[in-house]
């Protein structure tokens, strides 16, 4: 049971919030565009973007045309951000960009523009249409400030985008693998290998791609057999001199053990 200290607190806080409820309501219902361009100010620099949001949003169009416009905007298309609204946040920093060209806040504006498109990207398993495009905007950020202060953490967010597109990629071409559809394995695994020459998943692909490569040749007819199993014997050398420490080292051995067998087959 709650004791009678513990009891007043709660029935405290309680009419404590409605009180404030109250009061933010009357607020937004008030007439008095001065008293609500002070209370979002506040509101904002207290870190209450929800709140802060909801007056500038009714402030905005008021003030527009006018020196305070650019202040109000600005925190308008922030608010969204700083509520994980990124959508409206990247759509109202862009606006700000193309109406306060000459402000000081250009840059912050363009970066979290950008950001905003960064903090949309899906996970790697979905659509990355949005993902192409937080890079696109990214890039066009760094371009156009190629000394800014953001520049570092712009490289790190590409970087974890393109991390995010070539995990789609890889995941798609290891897929045929894992249905057994070994020739259109190694199709996508070259082109994956081809296309994205410096990627982390480069060993795992050319792995993959010894796997399916492996049951064609094991599987084959005797006519095509022994050149396919020179052809993996080859593949492995490749996968060995790229990567002497490779972490498949185990099972690639011992399906080569096999693979020695089956030549010495032929040549005996």
């Amino acid at each position: 049971m709650l004791s009678k200290f513990n009891l007043y607190v709660l029935v405290t806080l309680f009419f404590v919030l409605i009180t404030s409820c109250n009061e933010y309501q009357k607020l937004l219902n008030n007439d008095d565009n001065n008293l609500k361009y002070k209370a979002a100010e506040e509101y904002y620099n207290n870190g209450e973007y929800q709140r802060a949001n909801r007056i500038l949003e009714q402030l905005v169009p008021v003030y527009r045309g006018k020196p305070q416009a650019e202040r109000l905007v600005y925190f308008f298309a922030d608010s969204y951000f700083q509520t994980k609204n990124y959508y409206l946040a990247s759509y109202q920093f862009e606006g700000f960009i193309k109406s306060f060209p000459k402000s000081q806040k250009l840059e912050e504006a363009s970066y979290y523009a950008a950001k905003s498109h960064y903090m949309m990207s899906p996970a790697y398993s979905l659509d990355q249409e949005e993902t192409h495009t937080a890079i696109e905007k990214l890039q066009i950020f760094m371009n156009n400030y190629p000394k800014s202060k953001f520049t570092d953490e712009c490289n790190q967010l590409i970087s974890e985008l393109q991390n995010k597109i070539e995990k789609k990629e890889f995941e798609v071409a290891k897929q045929y693998y894992t249905i057994y559809d070994f020739r259109a394995a190694i199709k996508s695994l070259d082109n994956f290998i081809a296309e994205f020459v410096g990627s982390k998943f480069r060993e795992e692909a050319l792995y993959y791609k010894f796997l399916a490569s492996y049951e064609i040749a094991i599987n084959s007819i005797q006519s095509k057999k022994y050149q396919r199993l020179q052809d993996l014997k080859q593949l492995h050398n490749n996968i060995v001199r790229y990567y002497p420490e490779t972490l498949f080292e185990e099972d690639l051995s011992k399906k080569m053990n096999k693979v020695e067998k089956e030549i010495n087959t032929f040549a005996n």
